[in-house]
């Protein structure tokens, strides 16, 4: 659909590249088949749950097991990511269970690490608009 087959074509595949993916979770990305040979390789580098502080980025919500699987799944004869021999780094700056503005702050101190870390991209698909509290929710202007 994106057309990564052409740029697998030309031997690029992320290699040398680290990349920072922030996400509510990446439940079962530390079992699942897809990225086994992401796991065998050891391409993922850091994992840090913000919102927690425990660590495990492993849990919470599929969001980020769906982003990360565009990237880095594989499956061979039926599925490449567009940057699957990439490293990564998995944040959880999400809470799933509720939305608050403190969110923002754990992304803020994501992007901090990852800078600290060097990292070469960050993939975010988060956004903050409507909060639990509307008084804490932004207008258009």
């Amino acid at each position: 659909m994106l057309n990564g087959d052409k740029l697998h074509a030309m031997n690029l595949r992320g290699q040398g590249i680290t990349i920072a993916v922030m996400d509510g979770g990446f439940e079962g990305v530390d079992r699942i088949d897809l990225f086994s040979k992401l796991r065998d390789e050891k391409r993922i580098l850091y994992t840090y749950a913000l919102v927690d502080r425990k660590g495990n980025v492993y849990d919470g919500d599929y969001h980020g097991t769906s982003v990360l699987s565009a990237l880095a799944g594989h499956q061979k004869d039926k599925f490449v990511g567009s940057a699957e021999r990439a490293y990564y780094y998995l944040f959880k700056t999400e809470d799933v269970k509720s939305e608050t503005p403190v969110e923002e702050s754990y992304w803020v101190e994501a992007i901090e690490i990852a800078d600290s870390l060097g990292v070469d991209i960050v993939n975010s698909s988060l956004g903050y608009f409507y909060y639990d509290n509307s008084n804490h929710n932004y207008d258009f202007d």
